[in-house]
């Protein structure tokens, strides 16, 4: 059995991956590393997970003798302990956004300032294995991709190759309050969000230029888009809804066509005849999609739906190192949600 350390361990997403790697049949966890709550017991911030008697210690890489290290940090907080550990031979799965994208130009348009570690952008696999399988399978360091990334770029990949136009792509999606952490802050409580939704983030959200980055890496063109998320009153999951213009004599059937030809064998990615909800994905690592051709207007609309804390963050790392340690990608995750 590989051993594994969960870097982030009292935040949601860290608690997501306790919960599949303590179900997973190759992963044991032997490291628990929080900042604030260092110290502290395992239940006294998950009181839902077994084993609440392990204790949360400061990251330390000399403790982190293990396997792989899942990093469930803030952005900017992944990169100084990725690197210690990859110098000690320990595989990292990074849930943040430190190295997803490929260049320092990139980082620095979409972030504002210069990546400590410039050399490191784009020697990290992105990890969506539906796309990206052959880059991972070879990789000591996956970035996981983002939730409302993923959300859209599952949709769009399988069209991009000449059904649809690569430009006037527009993605709108609306996530629930787990996404923006754990961490309370006044435009997270019930009072600010119940009854409510705003968009937030007009156009300057950083998941924008990695959306792009991936779409255009799949493509071989250069795809363009505008993305705007928006928060809504619920504890998890994502919707997106995407427009896109369809190419001349583009069919409904050519879209469908296309969608199971790329996903095909797939263990989470899903095709509905419905637009799908986010109750019918909530505790799973499935992404649900479905499309709609109003031919006369000339718009295809795509409708994905994910969790944001499963596929689109602790699940989707786990399928990332399942793929790294070469087991089958469902180990360990969940491939039914829960509802109501």
């Amino acid at each position: 059995m590989y051993t594994a350390a969960v870097l982030g361990a009292s935040g949601y997403g860290g608690g997501e991956l306790i919960r599949f790697l303590d179900g997973h049949p190759e992963f044991s966890v032997s490291v628990l590393t929080a900042h604030s709550k260092a110290g502290q017991r395992l239940g006294d911030v998950h009181p839902h997970l077994s084993g609440g008697d392990r204790e949360l210690v400061p990251f330390d890489p000399d403790v982190c003798d293990v396997d792989v290290a899942f990093l469930a940090l803030p952005h900017g907080a992944s990169s100084g302990p990725a690197m210690a550990l990859l110098e000690r031979g320990v595989r990292v799965v990074d849930l943040g956004s430190d190295f997803r994208l490929d260049s320092p130009e990139r980082y620095l348009a979409a972030y504002g300032t210069e990546h400590p570690y410039p050399d490191q952008l784009g020697a990290w696999a992105y990890g969506l294995p539906e796309l990206f399988i052959d880059d991972i399978v070879v990789s000591d360091r996956v970035a996981a991709p983002g939730c409302y990334p993923t959300s859209a770029i599952i949709p769009i990949a399988p069209l991009i190759g000449g059904l649809v136009e690569t430009r006037g792509i527009v993605v709108d999606s609306m996530s629930g309050v787990s996404g923006a952490g754990r961490a309370a802050t006044d435009g997270l409580r019930f009072g600010s969000i119940d009854e409510s939704v705003k968009a937030y983030k007009v156009l300057e959200h950083r998941h924008q230029p990695e959306m792009r980055q991936a779409l255009s890496a799949v493509s071989g063109a250069d795809v363009r888009l505008v993305f705007t998320p928006h928060l809504v009153p619920m504890q998890r999951g994502i919707l997106s809804t995407i427009y896109l213009t369809p190419t001349a004599g583009t069919s409904l059937a050519d879209v469908h066509d296309a969608f199971d030809a790329m996903y095909e064998g797939a263990s989470f990615v899903r095709r509905s005849a419905v637009p799908p909800e986010t109750r019918w994905v909530v505790g799973s690592n499935n992404a649900l999609v479905s499309y709609h051709l109003d031919a006369e207007e000339g718009v295809l609309v795509a409708v994905c739906a994910i969790d944001n804390l499963v596929k689109g963050a602790a699940g989707q790392a786990v399928q990332s190192a399942n793929v790294m340690f070469g087991f089958a990608q469902e180990t360990g995750l969940p491939t039914e949600g829960w509802m109501p």
